[in-house]
């Protein structure tokens, strides 16, 4: 079971993300604002490989796969 507390921090990750990027845009720094949108894109996903290793682990261990 995926823990709540993940799922909290990926929304909150999601919804600073998106105010700074709006008002980054706001202020005319367009370039910014993406690299700001790619690195909160990549902090996700680096909380999401521990999981995606995890679910790998237990299909390993349930179908006995060396």
């Amino acid at each position: 079971m995926v823990d709540v507390d993940l799922i909290f921090r990926i929304a909150g990750i999601g919804l600073i993300v998106s105010v700074l990027n709006i008002v980054l845009r706001q202020a005319g720094k367009e370039e910014q604002a993406h690299l700001l949108t790619l690195a909160g894109v990549v902090v996700v996903l680096m909380m999401l490989i521990d999981l995606v290793s995890r679910l790998f682990q237990t299909v390993r261990t349930m179908f006995q796969i060396p």
